[in-house]
């Protein structure tokens, strides 16, 4: 990580994946656990015009996901955005995208831990308090820990199982509810103004990450230029048309109910019991707490080598490096992470960690829209055999989608830049103290 940018004799990846393909791994990776708790916030701040958000998101994510599409394809070797920034802006900018990749996902776990915390104790009345709610965190974490230094791959085991598990529950609670709406609960009374549209959007944007994930494999995809703008069409329009319908079919069952604070924990749970009972309540809570697992084992998988890459490259101290000797994985990072997202969940609540993921990640995005400006430039990869995926007005797009991150950033607290401004202001020390101390191991 020390040097983002990929080796220029690296080969070429076979483009073995489809366009159906790329489209489900981008919902399937966009919807977590967001969409189980948002409504009720949508609907505390919004009201009835809670569906203008989601359509300024969905069409920020499609902007921000075409950007990144053409930047992977360009860049295929690596397929992180942290390698094409690295690029396209120079190490320096690489190596800042991968902390705040880093800081953002920390950030997320600690959210989607909350999540996952509120539904047990929603299921399991005795776990609804603060002490057994933080000792139920311990336990998980320590117990991910614990698997993952073994060197078990549960997260890969429990993927699939979290998919089907928060998307069939979703699904079935747009079509069985349906019938349950009442049109007066949706009447839009007067239009929101557009700062509080702006606070809004920046939070439900966490709901929208993650396309960043499935979209790095760009450079591996059959015909990307066909495939890649058409698998962004189809996801993006699917998980946008998903989150509307789920947003409508509960304000539209509970209408102000909805914004209530004590169905902010579980808002679905809450008017999945207007039509199906507490039976359906019940099953909501399951596939949160099934879909919320599911991300928190696969992040805890993979997250903690980040810190491990870092310590080997220099970047952090020397003991985060340390490999365990009988089972070969980084023992103390993971238990390092463990810790630290732990902590992040029991002193933090889901709004301000969202939003504190948000600045962090958006800062990547900005990068990836920057960085695709400067790769078309230099025609990066323009030569190679397999053309990369060029994007429809590729020359205003990149600005576009960067002047609506900057809007949305705009909106962020100062808690959210002081926190994220530390970390780039940390990372910016570290990465020049490693430099000097590379140069002085050159002149030596």
């Amino acid at each position: 990580m020390a040097s983002p940018a990929p080796p220029t004799h690296e080969p070429a990846l076979r483009r073995v994946i489809g366009g159906r393909g790329l489209a489900a791994a981008i919902f399937n990776i966009t919807v977590g656990a967001a969409i189980f708790v948002l409504p009720a916030h949508m609907a505390a701040s919004l009201g009835a015009a809670a569906p203008l958000a989601y359509l300024v998101c969905a069409v920020a994510t499609a902007l921000v996901a075409l950007c990144i599409a053409e930047a992977g394809s360009r860049v295929p070797q690596s397929g992180g955005p942290y390698a094409y920034v690295g690029t396209a802006l120079g190490p320096y900018a690489g190596f800042l995208c991968g902390v705040l990749l880093w800081l953002g996902i920390t950030l997320a776990m600690g959210a989607v831990a909350t999540v996952f915390a509120d539904a047990v104790g929603g299921l399991l009345q005795g776990l609804g308090g603060p002490l057994p709610r933080a000792g139920l965190l311990i336990a998980v974490y320590g117990g991910l820990a614990v698997v993952n230094i073994r060197g078990a791959a549960l997260g890969s085991h429990v993927s699939s199982i979290a998919t089907v598990a928060k998307i069939v529950p979703l699904i079935a609670f747009v079509a069985l509810g349906l019938s349950h709406v009442r049109a007066e609960n949706l009447a839009l009374g007067s239009f929101p103004p557009l700062a509080r549209l702006g606070e809004s959007g920046l939070l439900l944007m966490f709901a929208f990450f993650g396309m960043e994930s499935a979209l790095q494999v760009s450079g591996e995809v059959r015909d990307a230029a066909r495939a890649v703008p058409r698998a962004i069409a189809l996801a993006v329009t699917g998980v946008g048309v998903l989150y509307i319908a789920v947003q409508l079919v509960a304000q539209g069952i509970l209408g102000s109910a909805l914004a209530a604070p004590e169905t902010a924990k579980a808002p679905l749970g809450a008017a999945a019991v207007q039509f199906a009972g507490q039976t359906g309540s019940t099953l909501i809570l399951v596939a949160m707490i099934v879909s919320t697992f599911g991300f928190m084992t696969a992040t805890m998988l993979s997250t903690p080598r980040t810190l491990f890459a870092l310590a080997v490259d220099g970047y952090l101290p020397r003991s985060l490096a340390r490999v365990h000797r009988t089972h070969h994985t980084p023992h103390v990072a993971i238990a390092v992470q463990g810790v630290i997202v732990c902590a992040i969940a029991i002193t933090g609540t889901y709004v301000k960690l969202a939003i504190m993921a948000d600045v962090a990640i958006l800062l990547v995005y900005l990068a990836c829209c920057l960085g695709v400006w400067r790769l078309r430039r230099l025609d990066v990869g323009g030569g190679s055999a397999d053309k990369p995926f060029v994007m429809p007005a590729g020359r205003v797009l990149p600005w576009v989608a960067a002047a609506l991150i900057v809007a949305l950033l705009a909106r962020a607290t100062a808690h959210a830049w002081l926190l994220t401004g530390g970390v780039v202001a940390a990372a910016s020390v570290a990465f020049l103290m490693n430099d000097v101390r590379k140069r002085r191991r050159t002149e030596s």
